[in-house]
């Protein structure tokens, strides 16, 4: 049994959106002490993000934040508001063994929580990093880590991992 970290569109052009409580800057920070912490003890890293579909060119910003993905990490690139949808996420946890995922990024009530559903219905144990994700607007991300994600899981801190 395994835990991975899975991290939510963490582009340029998402982390720069006004979210709220915690800035794009914060979040991304804080996702990226989390990915060391779990790379140091050999957890997998899972980073998605996010390509519009039917469109030739992505808009600018739309890979992953420079540096944040390392050798050895799983990479994910969706179409869909979640990360399953039409990709190998599935697959490529099956093959590591992942039982439990650790999910945060941006934005919690898109992406993240999209993807948790998604991999709470795969049966999937599920853990949220409440200051290492946030929303477009506070009562948004208020009302999912405080009313919905302990109904799928365990709503933790960056310092729970630390």
């Amino acid at each position: 049994m395994t835990t991975a970290l899975v991290l939510i569109d963490l582009m340029p052009r998402i982390v720069a959106l006004p979210v709220e409580p915690h800035s794009g800057d914060d979040v991304l920070r804080r996702c990226t002490r989390l990915a060391d912490a779990f790379r140091a003890v050999d957890r997998p890293v899972v980073l998605v993000r996010v390509e519009r579909p039917d469109v030739t060119v992505q808009p600018p910003g739309s890979d992953l934040v420079e540096g944040l993905a390392q050798p050895g990490d799983v990479v994910v690139v969706k179409r869909t508001i979640g990360a399953f949808q039409g990709t190998d996420l599935q697959e490529q946890l099956q093959r590591r063994g992942v039982t439990t995922l650790v999910l945060a990024g941006l934005v919690t009530t898109m992406g993240v929580e999209s993807t948790a559903r998604a991999a709470g219905d795969l049966g999937y144990d599920l853990e949220f990093v409440e200051d290492a994700m946030s929303g477009l607007a506070t009562d948004e991300h208020e009302m999912a880590v405080h009313r919905t994600f302990p109904r799928l899981g365990r709503v933790r801190t960056t310092a729970d991992y630390l």
